[in-house]
């Protein structure tokens, strides 16, 4: 929905972050869901603050969905919320 308003005024999203609350607490849930991140396109980078008592995680990305990235955890088996 985001994208489609800044389409629609002409403006590019350029380095959109999205910040999600988790549940990938440890160095061992990074390294799980790893694999299902960085196998999505569009992905630029993401990070998880496992020092953060929410668990954030950010996500750098032009195109890839807020829905697309929260089923990609959830397919690694971790909780996931937008911020």
């Amino acid at each position: 929905m985001i994208k489609k308003l800044t389409d629609l005024f002409g403006k590019k999203n350029m380095d959109k972050k999205l910040r999600f609350k988790t549940n990938i607490n440890c160095g061992g849930c990074v390294a799980t869901v790893k694999p299902y991140l960085d196998s999505v396109e569009g992905i630029e980078e993401w990070e998880v603050d496992t020092t953060n008592k929410d668990k954030i995680l950010t996500v750098k990305t032009e195109t890839v969905s807020e829905k697309e990235i929260m089923e990609t955890v959830q397919k690694a088996g971790y909780k996931i919320e937008s911020l």
